[in-house]
């Protein structure tokens, strides 16, 4: 539930998921090709032999603004066990500030040690199904998905997360045990689409 004291969220966030076009990937099915621009001037897809996690991200998001120091700790916890990509699909035309640069920008600011693409043609980010900015996919090695909700229960605070959802999944997976069905939706901005 959103505060009063932040009323600002209620126009820039949405407290759920917004609804897509594409229902997207249901559980178990395969991570879909692609190839697509980062941050750091290369194409870069999901061709990797260890788990993967792709989370799609905005620059201006509070919701990610809030967590996206977690996102790129994540990808440290399990570097060189699990492959971290991000996604940004917001259309730069009606939001300015989402371009490729600003991208940089944001990536640089923060340190990121994962690669960070642009979808601006939004097939991607639409194939997914992916509604929101965090939204969280994680594919076990066979590149079938296994997850796909929030990160944790405290989007807005790190020192009141009790329960790391993604980090239970991500270990199950690494240590070759069923993830568990129990995926509480990630919350976050709508995507901006086209």
């Amino acid at each position: 539930m959103i505060r009063a004291a932040a009323p600002f969220l209620v126009a820039a966030a949405l407290v759920a998921q917004a609804p897509n076009l594409n229902p997207g990937l249901k559980l178990g099915e395969a991570c879909p090709p692609f190839s697509l621009p980062g941050t750091d001037g290369k194409a870069h897809g999901p061709a990797s032999p260890l788990p993967l996690m792709v989370v799609f991200l905005s620059t201006e998001c509070p919701y990610v603004m809030a967590t996206q120091a977690r996102i790129n700790a994540y990808a440290k916890q399990y570097e060189g066990r699990v492959t971290v990509l991000a996604i940004n699909a917001n259309d730069v035309d009606t939001h300015a500030k989402e371009s490729l640069a600003d991208m940089t920008a944001q990536a640089k600011g923060q340190g990121f040690v994962f690669p960070y693409l642009k979808d601006a043609p939004q097939a991607v980010t639409r194939t997914f199904g992916a509604a929101c900015t965090p939204d969280f996919f994680l594919f076990d090695r066979t590149r079938k998905l296994v997850y796909r909700g929030r990160m944790d229960d405290s989007w807005r605070d790190a020192t009141q997360v009790k329960v790391r959802d993604l980090d239970a999944a991500t270990e199950a997976v690494l240590a070759g045990r069923p993830v568990s069905t129990e995926q509480p939706p990630s919350r976050g901005c709508s995507i901006k689409w086209k």
